[in-house]
């Protein structure tokens, strides 16, 4: 008789964990959504880090604008010196095709530089804060 009880305690302790995995393992429902347009507006911006994503977008606008102004203001000028006839943005190379074809190449070779400055100026911006959040997890 002891060894009927023993296998139906164990057998109602190996039913009670089949229970508890599958309480476990089961999906929550939902929460419910929230109520008013300003609550689901709140909700929307806690969850989407859209306020994180309209920052960086912003400074990424302005930073833009000072990597262009360092650019035309402080770097170009130098090239400009060293190239006869000064403006070298105005720089054309043009084709003797039917009426000729003119192609704007200083400008171009300009907004590459603007490009390269700020891709350089954003990868080093992003490898820092990167390390400074390691640093803050630490």
């Amino acid at each position: 008789m002891n060894e009927i009880q023993i296998l139906m305690n164990s057998d109602q302790e190996i039913l009670e964990e089949l229970r508890k995995i599958r309480e476990a393992v089961t999906p929550k429902p939902a929460p419910p959504p929230p109520k008013g347009i300003r609550a689901e507006f709140m909700d929307f911006i806690g969850k989407a880090g859209v306020l994180g994503l309209a920052v960086g977008f912003i400074m990424g606008t302005y930073i833009g604008n000072v990597v262009t102004a360092l650019v035309q203001d402080v770097i170009m000028p130098v090239p400009g010196a060293l190239i006869p006839g000064g403006d070298w943005r105005k720089a054309v190379v043009s084709l003797p095709i039917a009426q000729g074809m003119n192609f704007a190449v200083g400008d171009f070779v300009g907004v590459i530089i603007n490009f390269l400055i700020v891709a350089i100026v954003v990868f080093f911006i992003a490898k820092y804060a990167g390390k400074a959040m390691e640093k803050a997890k630490v």
